[in-house]
Parts: C-alpha cells; structure tokens; sequence
C-alpha cells in the first residue's frame, strides 16, 4: 500500500499551483461568540470547481505521464470529486469518465457535463459504484483515479491544510467532515509533520458513521446504502485513510442531521457564503461540543460550496429550529 509522506505533499503544492486558488480564512465574531471558541474557516467552498477536490484530482492529473493521460481517467464520485476530475482532465486535454449515482445532485451532475466529463450512471451503493468503475477502466483503458484512497489524492488534499496553518498561528485542533477520508488523511500528512501538537477531529453524520464505528471497534467498518443529506459523506473507509484516522484522529464526532441544516443556514446567514451540508457538519459538531472546544483556536474546513439551490436541503419544511 502507498502511503504519501509530505515530500509528497510539497512536490504537489508545486504541481497544482497554476490550477488551483490559495482559498481565504475567514471568521466570525458571531460565531465565535456562539461556540465560545475563536474559529477560522478554511474556505474551500471558493475553489476551483467549488470543492477541495479540484486539489487531489489536480495533483493526480498533472502527475501522469503522457503515455498513461492520453488514454484519459476516470472515477466513481456522487459529485464534488467527479467535477474536480473532469476539470482537471480538461485543463490537461484529456478525456474524464466519472461513474455517478443515478440520484446524485443535479448540479454536481451538471457541473461535470460543463467539464466535459462523461457520466455512466449506476445504483447508490459501494458496491455498484467500484464494480462500474472496473468495467468502464477496462473498457478504456482509462487511469483509475479514486475519490480518496489514491496516495496522490491525498497528497493533493494535504495541500488545503498546509495553507491553513502557514496563514494562521497557533490552531489547537481542526475540524474537517470525513467521508471515505482522503481530506481527513491529508490533514493529518500535514499536520503530523509540522504541528503534531494540533489535534484533529473528523466531523461525520449520524447517518452515516461508518468511520466512528470504525474508530470505536478498531477495524474498517463498511456500510452499504447509507442515507444522509450530506451526500459527500457516505463513502466508507478504505486502508489507506484507515492507516491515518487510526493513527492522527483524536476523535469522530458525529452531528444529526437537523444539527447539519441548523450549521449550513447560520454559516449562510452570519458568514454571508454558500457551503454544502457535507462542509456543515464540521461547525455542527462544534456547536454540539462546545466544552470541548471552548477558549481555543480551532482551524474548521469548509470542504465545498456546491447546493443545488432550486433544490434547497431542508428548504421543503423550513429552517431548522
């Protein structure tokens, strides 16, 4: 198994620096106040692409020799990984094939077709995702490059949390959404090399804690067919994101999924930016936990700004009390 260590992680800061933004940190008084912690908000809701991912799918495009790009690349995403792969593949003039679950948002859809990637649809589960990807690599002959358990993927997400803490000072921990954990991973590439002092907590949805089950039973945990209005987050572990969650993670804390809504609407309201459930689940947890974050510096990912807006979550019955 390839596990990136952090020259990986600086040799893709050069690599993907012409295709990516150095995304601002803002904060909040208002939140602050709220949570009784001071919070800095990576915002990679203003990425390329809208989403962290344009990241790892940059740093996996941009490496591959010419031999391998020109038979193109393809992935299984439910959305933010599928457009950032298709971007990418496009800004090098390759071809980009994305199996999508045929429920996955329209917009993330949508925005892979604006790439000029190509969809194949399949069932919403794992195991119909990883087995239509097999078909379609064999059909073309395509390089496979996996949402998360990819060492350049992670190595590429590695790069958010690297800015963050070149920018500010003095984070006691961070807290980052985990899905199959490839921005989990690369945050803990980074940290444990130059501030192994920072804690870092995953952020994941009740209705979909594989990964906390995992912590707690110390094994990989996997569960088929989870439901969460988080749609990012309801991929399962794979070995090599288990080998840093297990390793770095202080803890998963998890959020329901009107405390998810409850976090999306205030970051919206206060902060005045769009984030995506999936990004809301990390200020979920901290609002939830606020005695465990209370008088400390805390770095908070915000993984994605992509909402199908004319399909608002939670917008069908109203904010959240």
């Amino acid at each position: 198994m390839d596990i990136p260590n952090f020259d990986d992680v600086l040799a893709a800061r050069e690599r993907i620096t012409p295709y990516i933004h150095r995304t601002p940190v803002l904060t909040s008084s208002y939140l602050n106040q709220l949570t009784g912690a001071e919070l800095f908000f990576k915002c990679e809701n203003l990425q390329k692409v809208g989403a962290f991912k344009a990241r790892g799918a940059c740093n996996a495009v941009f490496g591959l020799d010419d031999s391998i790009a020109a038979n193109g690349v393809a992935t299984h995403s439910s959305g933010n990984h599928a457009g950032a792969l298709s971007y990418a593949a496009a800004r090098r003039g390759i071809s980009a094939t994305v199996v999508m679950p045929h429920n996955a948002p329209a917009a993330k859809k949508a925005a892979v077709r604006s790439y000029g990637g190509q969809i194949v649809e399949c069932e919403p589960t794992q195991a119909s995702r990883e087995t239509t990807l097999e078909r379609v690599v064999s059909e073309t002959g395509a390089d496979a490059v996996h949402p998360y358990d990819d060492a350049r993927v992670i190595a590429g997400q590695a790069t958010c949390v690297l800015e963050l803490h070149e920018d500010v000072a003095g984070l006691e921990a961070v807290v980052a959404p985990i899905g199959g954990g490839g921005l989990i991973s690369g945050t803990c590439l980074t940290l444990s090399q130059l501030a192994p002092e920072t804690r870092i907590y995953a952020a994941e949805p009740i209705n979909a804690d594989d990964a906390w089950q995992s912590l707690q039973k110390g094994e990989i945990v996997e569960k088929d067919g989870q439901h969460s209005i988080a749609d990012g987050l309801k991929t399962n572990l794979k070995p090599r994101t288990w080998h840093f969650v297990r390793h770095y993670v202080s803890d998963i804390l998890l959020a329901s999924e009107d405390e998810i809504l409850d976090a999306m609407y205030l970051t919206w309201e206060r902060m005045k930016i769009i984030i995506e459930p999936s990004s809301a689940v990390a200020l979920a947890v901290i609002l939830k936990h606020r005695e465990l974050f209370r008088d400390q510096r805390i770095g908070v990912v915000i993984t994605g700004g992509n909402v199908d807006i004319k399909n608002c979550p939670g917008c069908d019955r109203g904010r959240p009390a």
